[in-house]
């Protein structure tokens, strides 16, 4: 805790399906990239903090994996993470694609209607859907026991700043939790190895990029302007590795060129990233893979 000044201050759990947008939203009320984004299904994994500061005001958002069906354990570690994420807050978002609203978004409804901590309801990606398309769907939500309806874009912004005040106004007054320069709880290691599969994520396809996962093996900051990078990327099957390497090693390279643009970006020096393509068969059901990866265990 930085200081005793009293603001207007406290923690704001996203909660919601996966691929909703939850954290797109986070990224644009923190006002920097602290969570991947991609368009795949359970691109989030773990529960993250994102700091948003600014005069009078610190809203500390909780992001989650999408709630879903697990079968693996490592999707049981990210359901039991956003399950535990509400418990303490001062605020609860729970975000739906406004392109597609349907049984599992009524069942995350159901979970958190009985909380006492206000509650939001954030319909995201308006951008994508008509207005003469999205009211039908809104008008059959059954949005009892929550405070306010928002529809919002994160991509575009549309009503950001009005969720902002939302959540804002229904805060307690409390402490700066965190420095007003932090953005996120996350270390280093865990945010380069985040974009490193963020852009696994977005160049591979099919099944592949659910058993994708890297480890980081070392940073070293060889000046004040080269660091020098070594990560895993783990992969579950022999034919995926091939996939992820490609062709006399293009899309290992592709994947690398990307990451290594952020990883410059967040660590403010050049990078020379090394990056080793391994199979570990069956991965999310192995405790000490999941563990390496910075998983903890489900029991």
């Amino acid at each position: 805790m930085e200081n005793n000044k009293i603001i207007k201050s406290g923690f704001v759990a996203i909660l919601g399906r996966p691929n909703v947008g939850k954290s797109s939203i986070m990224n644009w009320m923190v006002g920097e990239k602290v969570a991947i984004v991609s368009d795949k299904a359970q691109t989030t994994r773990a529960k993250a903090l994102g700091v948003c500061s600014r005069d009078g005001v610190q809203i500390v958002f909780v992001d989650t994996p999408g709630i879903h069906r697990p079968r693996t354990k490592l999707g049981e570690f990210m359901v039991k993470a956003a399950k535990d994420a509400r418990d303490g807050v001062d605020a609860i978002m729970v975000v739906l694609d406004a392109g597609y609203i349907g049984k599992g978004d009524e069942e995350v409804m159901q979970s958190v209607r009985r909380e006492k901590c206000p509650k939001f309801l954030v319909i995201n990606k308006t951008d994508l859907v008509k207005p003469e398309e999205l009211m039908p769907r809104l008008a059959q939500l059954d949005v009892s026991g929550f405070d306010q309806v928002v529809s919002v874009s994160a991509k575009k912004g549309t009503n950001m700043e009005t969720l902002f005040s939302l959540l804002k106004d229904a805060l307690p007054e409390g402490p700066e939790y965190f420095p007003q320069d932090m953005m996120t709880d996350q270390p280093e290691r865990v945010l380069v190895a985040e974009i490193i599969r963020e852009k696994a994520l977005n160049n591979l396809h099919d099944e592949i990029p659910h058993g994708v996962g890297v480890e980081m093996l070392s940073i070293q900051k060889l000046s004040d302007t080269l660091t020098e990078i070594h990560a895993n990327v783990y992969c579950e099957k022999a034919s995926h590795k091939s996939v992820i390497i490609g062709k006399q090693g293009a899309m290992l390279g592709r994947i690398g060129s990307q990451a290594r643009v952020d990883i410059e970006k967040l660590l403010g020096t050049k990078v020379m990233l090394k990056l080793w393509v391994k199979v570990r068969e069956d991965w999310r059901n192995r405790k000490e893979d999941l563990r390496n990866l910075g998983y903890e265990d489900t029991e």
